[in-house]
């Protein structure tokens, strides 16, 4: 085990942004954190690193307790945040010396590092060039560069290919996934739920500041093995049509977004028909299909909730 929250409580005055949350984080994975906005990401990675004091509870990290005095631990941790917090009047090569230097790296060992992130990025041929001269993607990559320089034994990453060309997107999944191979840790969080499929060895669901599940894709798709999925589209949807689905028997939810309903129900309790009738008299009814579980199905039946569903906490 390379970190753990226990029974962590963060409030904003009277709301309650991390109900007693726990999990661990093992060393050597990339583990995936998702949620629908809001539900206590950004705040559970600021209180990962120490930049954001905890109400109760404990973080502890490298065998330490985290606070927002650990220097210790803030040292060995890289943060890539959502935004792109380089410095605009620095180079490239700039920007990797300047945070090399604020985390101790000087002279030879500072100069070999900062050779081999440039390398590891691909912007060995932008090396000199300010950050508003090159891409988005490019920027996207130097921010991860600057997180990367100093060689940290958890690499925490916010969102970091919001906005990127797909180009650019495969380059820094497949740079996770080299980041990892190496030793460092990785906690990943991302609206993208193919990005999660792709790299991550185990998942955490939060909603509401808590742990709603966790486990492998495999094991998490495997909780709806007992369950059926009916997706259909409805010229008319309303709250009436979703409460008669629901007050199905065997129906466990059912999940409205725009036109389109996702209904979960037991296996072979033989609904289809029920709910192909009831959807039929309120208005047409369009692509009635019967569906596997999904990652994505997990997500909606834990949360009721797109992943990018909107509100950030």
């Amino acid at each position: 085990m390379l970190a753990k929250m226990n029974d962590v409580i963060k409030r904003y005055g009277d709301q309650m942004i991390l109900e007693n949350l726990s999990f661990t984080i093992r060393k050597g994975e990339i583990l995936g954190l998702l949620g629908p906005n809001g539900a206590g990401k950004t705040t559970t990675i600021h209180s990962l690193c120490g930049l954001l004091p905890i109400d109760s509870g404990e973080i502890s990290i490298f065998g330490q307790k985290q606070s927002i005095h650990n220097r210790n631990i803030r040292r060995a941790i890289g943060l890539v945040t959502q935004e792109i917090t380089v410095c605009n009047d620095l180079t490239v090569v700039e920007n990797l010396r300047y945070f090399g230097s604020l985390y101790g790296l000087k002279k030879e060992r500072l100069h070999k590092s900062v050779a081999e992130v440039l390398a590891f990025v691909g912007l060995e041929e932008h090396a000199k060039k300010k950050p508003k001269a090159l891409s988005g993607g490019m920027q996207r990559r130097l921010n991860i560069g600057c997180a990367l320089v100093h060689k940290p034994k958890l690499l925490i990453m916010d969102e970091p290919t919001v906005g990127i060309d797909p180009q650019s997107r495969n380059h820094i999944l497949e740079a996770v996934k080299k980041i990892a191979a190496a030793g460092t840790t990785v906690v990943y969080t991302t609206h993208y739920m193919e990005e999660v499929q792709t790299i991550c060895d185990r998942i955490i669901i939060m909603d509401s500041g808590k742990v709603i599940a966790e486990g492998t894709m495999q094991e998490l798709v495997k909780r709806l093995q007992h369950e059926e999925r009916i997706r259909f589209v409805s010229s008319d949807p309303s709250p009436m049509l979703q409460e008669k689905i629901a007050s199905i028997a065997g129906v466990k939810s059912v999940v409205l977004q725009g036109n389109d309903y996702l209904v979960t129900s037991s296996s072979g309790s033989g609904n289809i028909h029920r709910i192909m009738e009831i959807a039929q008299q309120h208005g047409a009814v369009s692509s009635f299909t019967e569906e596997r579980a999904t990652l994505e199905d997990v997500f909606l039946t834990l949360t009721g909730k797109s992943l990018r569903d909107g509100g950030n906490i």
